[in-house]
């Protein structure tokens, strides 16, 4: 399996924790985030600065249990190459679910040099040189993956049709006891996918580079869906479960509007630029994220009609044309309406 980054879309999730003011079934407790309040999580799946899938969690409820979830149930027409999380994105079975289903799973681990301390391989640990930097640290159960593997093939096979969620299976699995064979199976099929990644993410540092910019990408999302929901204070001001995924929908709704925007804003000026031969100016706009609001007013209203918006992109970017505005820009390495 090749994890190479070079020409792969990079896509990531994580959770974004909001207080509430009304209590329902699945708000929280949790000092952390929250001091003396309840509330929820709401994961997001980033592909390339698009929100184009979302799920409210309570703060009790592991990322990881529903990373698949986000996956398996994306309906837009952008879909996942490669997934990158951070360690709470990552559990014992996601590198072997997300393989199966296509998706090349890379998570940012906190601690990767206790990661490599549990490399597996096909061989006993003493068959390796000594003088490897990292060696197996136990040999893979291939037996037991064999014998397990008709049951194995079941659990992935609801998966695919959907009978259950990865959050279901993996909580029932969790919570059999460890003699369990077919748990085993699975954590030995992840054991060996796990270390084959960590081995790529050590040698390859265009991979290291893609999990960092698809987390970073995360988290400007993340900030941005802050702003978007700054009313009431931030919080969360629902009475049910099925009002919190409308609330999260909407801002991820208005998110993609405002991201749709500066991506046509952006486009026109680089055109320009480019049959200008303005190359500074170029190579500025392709390290420009889509992702920014400064120049839009979240207090005023918006609307939604069906008729052809008569948005005039030529004029709206003519105020960047100026070539003052990009000498500013260029010197002080920020913009004036991109953070």
């Amino acid at each position: 399996m090749s994890l190479s980054a070079k020409d792969l879309p990079t896509f990531s999730n994580g959770g974004d924790c909001d207080s509430q003011v009304s209590d329902t079934f699945n708000a929280r407790h949790s000092p952390k985030y929250f001091g003396l309040d309840k509330g929820v999580s709401a994961c997001t799946l980033v592909a390339n600065h698009v929100p184009i899938n979302a799920r409210v969690i309570g703060t009790h409820e592991h990322e990881s249990h529903f990373v698949f979830d986000l996956l398996f149930n994306n309906t837009s027409e952008i879909q996942p190459t490669r997934h990158s999380t951070d360690t709470h994105g990552a559990n014992q079975v996601n590198f072997l679910i997300l393989y199966t289903f296509g998706h090349a799973f890379a998570p940012r681990y906190k601690g990767l040099h206790r990661k490599t301390a549990g490399l597996v391989g096909f061989d006993s640990p003493s068959q390796y040189p000594e003088t490897m930097l990292i060696r197996p640290a136990k040999r893979t159960d291939e037996d037991l993956i064999i014998r397990e593997w008709p049951n194995v093939q079941r659990i992935l096979a609801s998966l695919a049709q959907k009978e259950t969620t990865q959050a279901t299976i993996v909580r029932k699995l969790s919570s059999y006891a460890q003699q369990n064979q077919t748990q085993k199976a699975m954590w030995e099929l992840d054991s060996i996918l796990r270390s084959m990644y960590v081995l790529d993410f050590i040698d390859d540092v265009e991979l290291r580079k893609g999990v960092y910019k698809a987390l970073n990408r995360g988290e400007a999302f993340h900030r941005f869906r802050r702003a978007i929901g700054f009313a009431h204070g931030g919080k969360f001001k629902v009475q049910t479960e099925g009002e919190q995924q409308l609330w999260n929908e909407c801002s991820r709704l208005i998110a993609n509007a405002v991201i749709y925007y500066n991506t046509m804003l952006l486009s026109n000026i680089y055109d320009k630029k480019r049959a200008m031969g303005d190359w500074d100016a170029v190579a500025y706009l392709r390290g420009m994220s889509p992702v920014a609001w400064q120049h839009v007013n979240m207090f005023g209203t918006f609307e939604f009609t069906d008729e052809e918006p008569k948005v005039d992109m030529d004029a709206m970017a003519a105020r960047y044309m100026e070539a003052a505005f990009w000498n500013q820009a260029i010197v002080d390495g920020n913009g004036e309406f991109y953070a």
